[in-house]
């Protein structure tokens, strides 16, 4: 569950405390469901694991039956973070892990997401250069009917190499981006996204 573990520590410390409702909402309302494998179910597994597990202080409202606001431990705290950088530095995660650092990537400074998205591209290019010397087929070369592989399967590896073309690309241009000053960052400014609980609720005031 490490993407929805990273996005949930995610939210609560964007409110800085919430209840497993707002928490669901919040991540509803990014269209988490188009772009990572995270049921409404795990949601409030992983907060309750979380509590648990330390990373999270679970509160009883008395004046709520039921309901449980949870808040982000230092524990926690840490442990979003070394997700986050996780997310971005490694280019071997799932698609929904990068999605998941993409969607909190403002929590970190910009210096750090600048690190954290060089090593990535560097790690991206090496894979490609790898890629580019090793023999596009194993087994090429083999006599027809003697373990050749058919000639079709050649499109497994035209697909992986413009992926990676691609990969390298994006990459590079969101690092440039980052790194040119777009997209607010942490310590930027006092209600930037990444404060912890400077989120607000719906019917909260706006911070002008």
């Amino acid at each position: 569950m490490t993407a929805t573990k990273l996005l949930v520590l995610g939210v609560v410390r964007g409110f800085g405390r919430a209840h497993g409702y707002r928490v669901r909402a919040e991540l509803l309302s990014w269209g988490i469901d188009d772009w990572a494998n995270v049921k409404p179910g795990s949601i409030y597994h992983a907060l309750r694991q979380l509590a648990k597990d330390g990373l999270l202080e679970a509160t009883e409202i008395g004046d709520w039956p039921g309901r449980v606001d949870y808040g982000v431990t230092p524990e926690g705290d840490a442990e979003f973070f070394r997700l986050l950088v996780d997310a971005l530095e490694r280019p071997d995660h799932r698609d929904d892990m990068l999605s998941a650092g993409l969607a909190l990537m403002p929590a970190l400074t910009r210096d750090r997401a600048v690190a954290a998205l060089a090593k990535r591209l560097a790690a991206l290019e090496e894979q490609r250069e790898g890629m580019r010397k090793a023999p596009a087929l194993p087994g090429d070369g083999a006599a027809a009917g003697e373990g050749r592989l058919p000639p079709h399967l050649g499109e497994l590896w035209t697909m992986r190499t413009r992926y990676a073309d691609l990969s390298v690309e994006w990459t590079r241009d969101l690092l440039e981006r980052v790194t040119s000053g777009e997209y607010e960052m942490a310590g930027e400014h006092e209600r930037a996204f990444g404060v912890p609980g400077s989120w607000r609720l719906p019917d909260e005031p706006q911070h002008t």
